[in-house]
């Protein structure tokens, strides 16, 4: 099996590229809002919800460096989500903080709660 740094190291070479790309291909909305950092907060939530339950019913947690800490872990982007955040809070849009701090939160926990599901319903 692969040493455990090994497989974080390049599965978080694997998840920021994609990271990138996702902020290549989505740019901001009106006003600068943050919608591909959004987007790769929910989808990482939903896929880290599936992968959970594909590890814990199915695959054992042997890749759980490479795929939860590693490709995940580099595609999710809470650290960029906070800076998002101070950015639009600086420009005075408070309210447009507040609905991404909200919907990062409220639709990332949704994400992982469906992934959960859908991974325990089709492997249960």
């Amino acid at each position: 099996m692969m040493n455990p740094f090994l497989q974080v190291a390049i599965g978080g070479a694997i998840g920021s590229t994609a990271r990138y790309a996702v902020h290549r291909l989505i740019p901001p909305a009106g006003a600068g809002f943050p919608v591909a950092t959004l987007t790769v907060n929910v989808l990482g939530s939903f896929v880290m919800g599936l992968l959970a339950a594909l590890m814990a019913l199915r695959w054992g947690h042997a890749h759980a460096p490479l795929l939860a800490t590693g490709i995940l872990g580099g595609f999710t982007t809470f650290s960029a989500f906070s800076l998002d955040v101070m950015v639009l809070w600086e420009r005075g849009q408070v309210l447009a903080a507040g609905l991404y701090v909200l919907g990062s939160v409220g639709l990332s926990l949704l994400a992982v709660v469906a992934g959960l599901a859908i991974g325990r319903g089709i492997l249960g």
